[in-house]
């Protein structure tokens, strides 16, 4: 791997980890709520859906997991009081999953916290270095984007998702 590989991995890494790692520290620190970070994103995916809420199904695609541990997940959620199960009133097999009061509470927390990321990440750089960052992390997003639907396809051709 040369130089600028191995920089720009490290960087991602740590990036990732960093972000991750504060995340987890706020939530810790600054409130009272007993959620993972993924609990944390899967409450941001209900939120997602509105007043209407949203299926498992769509859940499940949206996070990419499966509809067993989004199930799962769920179920958990509702016991802690963050979500809730409504049956369609036009069609009772379907379920629809909307956050409760607390977990609208939750999300707007942890919007909060994203925006307040971003906002202090933009106060370190200078006009012309947020148009640079932005321009790169958009090549990047797009490098992994293509490359994840790439693998996608060779799964599903082989049988495998």
């Amino acid at each position: 791997m040369d130089r600028f590989a191995e920089e720009l991995n490290e960087l991602i890494v740590e990036t990732f980890r960093s972000i991750n790692k504060m995340e987890e520290q706020t939530i810790r620190r600054f409130t009272k709520i007993n959620l993972s970070i993924s609990e944390l994103h899967l409450i941001e995916a209900v939120a997602r859906g509105g007043e209407r809420g949203r299926t498992i199904s769509d859940l499940a695609v949206d996070q990419e997991i499966t509809l067993p541990s989004v199930t799962v997940a769920i179920n958990k959620l509702v016991r802690k009081g963050y979500v809730e199960k409504v049956r369609s009133e036009s069609d009772g097999r379907v379920v629809y999953v909307k956050l409760t009061r607390q977990g609208r509470k939750v999300n707007s927390g942890h919007q909060y916290f994203h925006k307040n990321l971003a906002r202090g990440v933009a106060s370190e750089l200078s006009d012309e270095e947020k148009q640079i960052l932005i321009k790169g992390v958009t090549k990047i997003n797009g490098y992994f984007v293509d490359r994840n639907e790439a693998l996608e396809k060779k799964l599903e051709e082989k049988g495998i998702r």
